[in-house]
This record gives structure tokens, C-alpha cells and sequence, in this order.
């Protein structure tokens, strides 16, 4: 493919000579380690190190020309192409070097603060269920086409989205289903992409050290119903009873669907039954009615389910294929994962790593209907500072016993975000105890814990790693639950 058709749609800051535009061009890349002969390098600034510093070294790879938003350094020794947005010029030249891969599938986009992950999992089973052959993207890890690959981002750059929907398409897969983060939205990764169905869960306080207000942390998420580079999204699904979500302007081009539990809501959900088991309830549309019955448990997974009724909705499916495909996802990853080791007590590893998540976490296990619950939390470092305390007043106002203790401190004192979180705790007098060693603080929390209690494992989920800031060491809180519970006794015999 040359250079002018890979760029066609691209702004560029001055036109392609003749010569130049006929320049045969055999993969893009943005990482120059990867770079082949005859390979466009996209050199943009990225959070840690800007792209043009690794350009001449693309450029001895076999780099044939650089494209890049900021100018060429003195002398270099390829062409040089400057664009108006180096992630936009990505995404445009990846869409147009795989053939608009994107239109050839058909494309789900989750976003929202919390529920992204779970809805994602619940959607791809509805597919599955359906016969189809997809691609699952999100924070957890990526499934493509039946087989497993490790998760670098949440939502990948433009360029490896491609190619994923590229290989989907080349195994015979029909649809994709991608969580789609506000940094995602905000950076350009996912620009010029067409949506088939874009989903919103909610928006509660999160990344505010990235977007710095609620108002920008917003309109990233209004991005993925705006098309920003492409068409609106054909269906536009929507929690009515979020107030945030009430917000979005949703284009003429977009059939909308509202799911809640108040009567406003399109797709609705009635007649609720919850207990250990999970989730029993009639799922009402305007013209349909059925029921449903899934695993997952708590409120917060009645809006998951409604919001992945409304994808196979949007996909033309029928109930019973809707149905089937909920009930069998039996669990997603470290959102609320039960940890069984025969012990009288509950204790389950949940991802929360917000206030409202944490309240949310908090709530399923009160439906529960526990005798105490025991909350072990903390907070992550280079993060939203002013989060802290709502989150440790969120713990302390919903539990009966809280463990403070470190999540991801990164470059921080883990000591001094813990003083942040304590603020909150001590706004209230539930019993705590603050421990900054995350595997001994477990080890309390479950030591507290008797016949009839829940202990939740909160801020981590299905992450096996924690970054601190020297190093990032292999940790995962359902390896060190599974070992405290083992060191006490319990044991789980394999059926």
C-alpha cells in the first residue's frame, strides 16, 4: 500500500509530494522496536516519553518516513511527516492499512466508572450463546477468537485494535466487544471507529488526576456517542437512572436504549429475587417480556445484566438466546470472587477502587445478609489524591470492621496516601486497623473474620501484580486469601 493511501484522510500540516505519496509502505508501528524495513513509525508524545527521541532509531530499523504532530529535529535523515493529531493520524492509517477492519465486525463499546468489565463478559457470553465467533477487549485480558492474550491497557492503541478486528475477521468472527476507558476516548485511541453499539454505565468520581474535573471527565464519555471520526453509534444504550448519563446528547443517527428499575426506563427489569444463588428477575421492554437468571450477584449486577439485555437487543437477538448467554457466565475475574476454602466466613476479592464501587461492593454483601462485614482497602498512588478519604469514609460508613492498607502505591509513601484514606475512616467510629503490608493486612482481615461474616478483599481484583516504587512485584489477593485460609486450617478438597 503507498504512503498517500494510508494517509488518505489525514490532516496534514502540508500536502505529500508526488514522489513521497507513491512510497510503498508495508506496516505501521508506534513502538520502534517493532519497526521493519519498510514500516511508517508514528512518533507522538506519549505519559511517559515523547516518540520522537526513538524516531532515528525507527529509522535504523528500516523506517521508510516519520509521522509525528511535532516538528523534525535538525538533520534527520528520513522524511519527515508532520499531522495535525498523532494518535488521530494513527488511527486513521491503521483503519485504512486493514481495509477499515472495524466495519467489517460488528463493534460494542462500554464505557462508564464502574460495571465496564462485568458487562463486557456478560455480553460476550450473549454472543457466544448466539454461535458467533468474537473478540473480548478490557482491562482484565483480551479473548480473541477463542484464545487468550494478556491485556497491556484497558482500551489498546488504535493500530493493535486493528489488527485485532483484522485476525477476528480472518478466523471467521462476526463481533467484537471492547471496554472503552475515558483515557481511550480523551487521547484518540479509539477515533474514527464505528460502533454498532455503544454503552453507558454510569459515572462516579474516578481519574480525576488525568481529566482534573467531573465536567472533562464527561465529555470523553459523550465521545463515544458523538463519533468522534466516524458515524454516531447505531444503537446508544443508556442507564436512565444515572444522572450523568440523562446528559449525553444522543445523535438523530442513534436508536436509544434506556435500561433501569423506574418505569422511564425502556428496558427494564421487575420482580427482582436475589439470594446466595444470584440473580432471578423479568426482564420488560415494550414489546418483550422475559425472564432471566444469572450467578452474579447484588443490585449493581441487575444494571450489568439490563445494559447486556439491551446489546443482544441491539444485535436483533431473542430472548432465549439472551437468556442463555447470561446464565452462563458464572463469574468474571476479581469482581466479587468468592474465595472457597470451606471456611465458615465469606471472603471474596473485589476490583473497587472508588468510593461508590466500594459501595457498591459493599452493598451486594450486606444482601448477603452477613453477620459483620470486614472491608480491607486501599488506594492507588499518582492517582486522584482527593478520592482518599471518600473512600475510606465509604468503607467506614458500610462495614462493621475496616483493614487500611496498600493497593499500588507506585511513587508514593504508602504511609502518607494510608493518612489520606484515614481521614475519612475517622470520621466515623467503626473498629480499624491500618497495616501498609498488604499481605500481613489480609492475613488480619481474615484472622477477624467469624462464622457468618464477609470479608471483602477490595481494590486489586484480578490484578497479580503490585507496582511499587522501585519495582513491581508478583501479588495477587486471591493467591495470598487462598494461603492465609490454608495456613488457618481450611482446605477445599478438588471435587
Amino acid at each position: 500500500m503507498t504512503l498517500g493511501e494510508i494517509l488518505a484522510g489525514v490532516r496534514l500540516n502540508a500536502p505529500l509530494s508526488p514522489h513521497l505519496s507513491q512510497l510503498d509502505v508495508q506496516g505501521l508501528d508506534y513502538d520502534s522496536r517493532r519497526v521493519q524495513p519498510g514500516f511508517l513509525f508514528f512518533a507522538f508524545p506519549g505519559s511517559r516519553a515523547d516518540g520522537r527521541q526513538f524516531a532515528r532509531d525507527a529509522v535504523d530499523r528500516g523506517a521508510v518516513a516519520v509521522a509525528s504532530e511535532s516538528p523534525a529535529p535538525d538533520t534527520f535523515p528520513a522524511p519527515w511527516i508532520e499531522v495535525e493529531h498523532g494518535r488521530h493520524a494513527l488511527a486513521l492509517a491503521a483503519r485504512n492499512f486493514y481495509r477499515q477492519s472495524d466495519e467489517r465486525i460488528v463493534l460494542t463499546g462500554i464505557t462508564g466508572t464502574n460495571g465496564k468489565t462485568t458487562t463486557s463478559y456478560l455480553i460476550d457470553a450473549i454472543l457466544r450463546a448466539a454461535g458467533t465467533t468474537t473478540a473480548l477487549i478490557g482491562t482484565i485480558e483480551y479473548h480473541l477468537a477463542g484464545r487468550i492474550l494478556p491485556a497491556i491497557n484497558t482500551t489498546p492503541e488504535s493500530l493493535d485494535l486493528h489488527r485485532l478486528f483484522a485476525e477476528l475477521g480472518g478466523a471467521g468472527g462476526s463481533h467484537a466487544v471492547m471496554e472503552v476507558s475515558s483515557h481511550a476516548l480523551a487521547l484518540g485511541r479509539v477515533y474514527g471507529l464505528a460502533f454498532h453499539t455503544a454503552i453507558f454505565t454510569n459515572l462516579t468520581r474516578d481519574h480525576l488526576d488525568f481529566h482534573r474535573t467531573m465536567e472533562n471527565y464527561f465529555a470523553a464519555k459523550q465521545l463515544l456517542f458523538s463519533g468522534a471520526g466516524a458515524p454516531p453509534p447505531a444503537w446508544a444504550v443508556l442507564n436512565r437512572d444515572d444522572e450523568w448519563c440523562r446528559r449525553v446528547q444522543i445523535s438523530r443517527q442513534s436508536d436509544a436504549l434506556w435500561f433501569g428499575l423506574g418505569q422511564s426506563a425502556t428496558v427494564r427489569a421487575r420482580h427482582i429475587s436475589s439470594n446466595l444463588q444470584g440473580l432471578r428477575f423479568e426482564v420488560q421492554s415494550r414489546k418483550l417480556r422475559f425472564m432471566v437468571e444469572s450467578p452474579l450477584l447484588g443490585k449493581i449486577n441487575v444494571y450489568n445484566i439490563l445494559a447486556a439485555c439491551c446489546a443482544g437487543l441491539s444485535y436483533g437477538f431473542t430472548p432465549e438466546t439472551i437468556a442463555a448467554g447470561l446464565a452462563q457466565c458464572r463469574a468474571v475475574p476479581g469482581r466479587f470472587e468468592r474465595i472457597d476454602e470451606g471456611q465458615p466466613f465469606g471472603v471474596v476479592v473485589d476490583y473497587a477502587h472508588t468510593d461508590d464501587a466500594l459501595k457498591n461492593a459493599i452493598a451486594v454483601a450486606r444482601g448477603l445478609d452477613p453477620k459483620r462485614i470486614i472491608t480491607l482497602f486501599g488506594c492507588g498512588g499518582d492517582r486522584d489524591r482527593a478520592k482518599r478519604p471518600l473512600m475510606g469514609q465509604a468503607a467506614a460508613e458500610n462495614s462493621d470492621f475496616v483493614v487500611l492498607t496498600s493497593d499500588n502505591p507506585r511513587s508514593e509513601d504508602p504511609l502518607a496516601i494510608m493518612n489520606d484514606a484515614l481521614v475519612g475512616i475517622r470520621r466515623t467510629d467503626v473498629p480499624h486497623v491500618v497495616d501498609p503490608d498488604r499481605a500481613t493486612a489480609i492475613a488480619r482481615a481474615i484472622k477477624e473474620a467469624r462464622p457468618g461474616d464477609i470479608v471483602i478483599l477490595a481494590g486489586k481484583g484480578h490484578e497479580t501484580h503490585q507496582v511499587l516504587k522501585d519495582k513491581t512485584i508478583a501479588f495477587d489477593d486471591r493467591e495470598v486469601a487462598r494461603g492465609v485460609l490454608r495456613g488457618f486450617g481450611y482446605r477445599l478438597e478438588p471435587k
